[in-house]
């Protein structure tokens, strides 16, 4: 094991702990529009503390890379989130730690650790997206999407593909959203797929064997 993997393990739990403070955060104020100016000023606060804990987080890493250019260009999305204020609402990509948590947490077969992926995804993917996109729609002109829950129903409609259309983002910023959710609703729906078919021959092949102990 490097130094760099031995780190990550150690900051894995913290790191979490600190997406999650961060969500809250950056969720609160754009869910709730109206909240006590200090309120707000706090979690200002704790939204740019989070922010230092991971800039340091990814500078001890590199420090303990052994090839630190090498490292930078291989984790060059973690550079472009640090370096980049404006991309604020894609710092909550930083909750994909959940899936490292979830892995360890997952059953041991295939299977059982896809639907666990998927799962976790989808509603990660749910509710961020409705965030992001609220965040991005509801001060914009001629907006439709203006309170959480037309975000949380535009986000379920898009991420399953659905789409019905009555809510619909209108800034670019929202349309990046809308294209990144149906990006990873395809991707869910690929995976459902693949382990829905992988069970069924499992199902298929442990009958066989029931039905033919000769074999």
């Amino acid at each position: 094991m490097t130094r760099v993997q031995r780190w990550e393990r150690r900051a894995e739990v913290p790191l979490l702990l600190l997406a999650v403070a961060f969500l809250v955060a950056y969720a609160w104020p754009v869910v709730d529009p109206r909240m006590d100016p200090d309120v707000r000023s706090v979690l200002e606060v704790a939204s740019w503390t989070v922010w230092v804990a991971f800039t340091l987080d990814f500078v001890a890493r590199l420090y303990l890379a052994d090839e630190r250019r090498r490292y930078a260009l291989a984790h060059w999305y973690d550079v472009a989130l640090i370096v980049l204020q404006m991309l604020r609402p894609l710092r909550l990509l930083r909750l994909l730690a959940f899936a490292r948590v979830l892995n360890r947490s997952a059953v041991g077969s295939m299977v059982g650790r896809v639907t666990t992926y998927v799962a976790g995804t989808a509603v990660m993917a749910l509710g961020l997206g409705a965030v992001a996109v609220l965040d991005a729609e509801q001060d914009a002109a001629g907006a439709n999407i203006t309170t959480f829950g037309d975000a949380l129903w535009w986000s379920a409609t898009t991420v399953t593909t659905v789409g019905y259309g009555d809510h619909f983002p209108v800034t670019t910023t929202g349309r990046f959203v809308a294209v990144a959710l149906m990006v990873v609703g395809i991707a869910c729906i690929g995976a459902i797929t693949a382990g829905v078919a992988a069970w069924l021959v499992r199902q298929v092949e442990a009958d066989e064997g029931v039905s033919r102990p000769w074999a």
